[in-house]
């Protein structure tokens, strides 16, 4: 009973998670801010955004419920089922058809991890985990994360939003991980569990992860974002289950053989719809900001002005064309 009210608070949490994504997503790339705290200061003012954190809010608290009923690794491929939701309607937002090969990568993503998870069969009760691994693979993890972003800054657009929504998976994996640590330390000391530092480590892990969705949403199309979130979240998450929190994986050759096919199958998926053209013309359309919004970054260029390097031989720079008049009027003052 308690594995199937797991396996339902699991299916509510993906359906909330891709409700939040899409709004999330239209916020964020209607922002030119690259700073991630500046990006995020000025998605506070956005109604839509807040809506959306709404949704991941209560996608976290049926998490934490099926969490505390079945173990990590199993709760993970059941969010996937946000992509099949999220991404049709992003598309529609931002006006977009999607082909029959897109739908085709989208399923290949979403059923490429349920076979890789249904093959590793990961099983056990979850464990707080010892503080010696924790800083291993868990700081391991973190730094990967970090890696992951700062690539991201020499990359082209697709690739940043690539990296920062690798990143952010990396993150939310580890605050996955924290999250059931979490769980299983208040439910064998009560109260005890806030002077553990599990709840405190995901509340940080959390934010980073935050930070970096929102760059990536602003960087790309939520086709590209999500299911290279959906990708690396559960496999990480499965990593973490068994190196950290105790749980196990089945190691046979025809399990590991079934679980290695399934991750590559969903990897294809992820490459066909990070090379689709429909994918990437999903960004939707802009719009003026709003008057409560902050202003710009100087740093950023006016999208109103075409820059001088855009500009061609019938639409001079404003300034040139101020300095045939003023030599008129010198010359008929100067004139007798």
């Amino acid at each position: 009973m308690h594995e199937t009210l797991g396996m339902v608070a699991a299916v509510l949490a993906g359906g909330s998670y891709a409700a939040g994504g899409v709004l999330q997503q239209h916020a964020a790339a209607a922002e030119r801010r690259s700073n991630p705290a500046r990006l995020v200061a000025a998605l506070l003012r956005r109604p839509e955004w807040l809506v959306g954190i709404a949704f991941a809010v209560v996608s976290n608290v049926l998490e934490a419920f099926a969490l505390w009923w079945s173990p990590l690794a199993a709760v993970q491929p059941l969010l996937v089922s946000e992509l099949l939701l999220a991404v049709p309607v992003s598309a529609r937002l931002a006006g977009v058809r999607l082909r029959r090969a897109d739908w085709l990568a989208l399923v290949g993503v979403a059923a490429g991890v349920a076979v890789a998870l249904w093959g590793a069969a990961p099983s056990g009760p979850s464990a707080t985990g010892s503080t010696v691994r924790w800083l291993a693979i868990g700081g391991a993890v973190a730094l990967a994360a970090a890696a992951l972003a700062g690539l991201a800054r020499w990359g082209v657009a697709a690739g940043r939003a690539t990296c920062l929504a690798a990143a952010a998976a990396l993150t939310f994996a580890l605050a996955s991980a924290l999250m059931a640590a979490t769980v299983h330390g208040f439910g064998t000391a009560g109260l005890g569990g806030f002077a553990r530092p599990a709840p405190y480590a995901m509340a940080v892990a959390s934010c980073a992860g935050l930070l970096l969705l929102q760059s990536a949403y602003q960087a790309g199309p939520l086709a590209i974002t999500m299911p290279m979130v959906d990708w690396v979240q559960p496999i990480v998450g499965v990593l973490l289950g068994v190196g950290v929190l105790g749980e196990a994986v089945e190691t046979g050759p025809l399990r590991l053989a079934v679980a290695s096919a399934g991750a590559l199958v969903a990897l294809a998926g992820i490459v066909r719809l990070a090379a689709s053209p429909q994918v990437r013309h999903m960004r939707p359309p802009s719009r003026p900001a709003d008057p409560g919004l902050a202003a710009p970054d100087p740093a950023d260029p006016d999208p109103a002005d075409p820059g001088p390097a855009r500009r061609g031989p019938a639409d001079p720079d404003p300034a040139d064309r101020v300095v045939p008049a003023a030599a008129a009027q010198s010359s008929r003052a100067s004139s007798p």
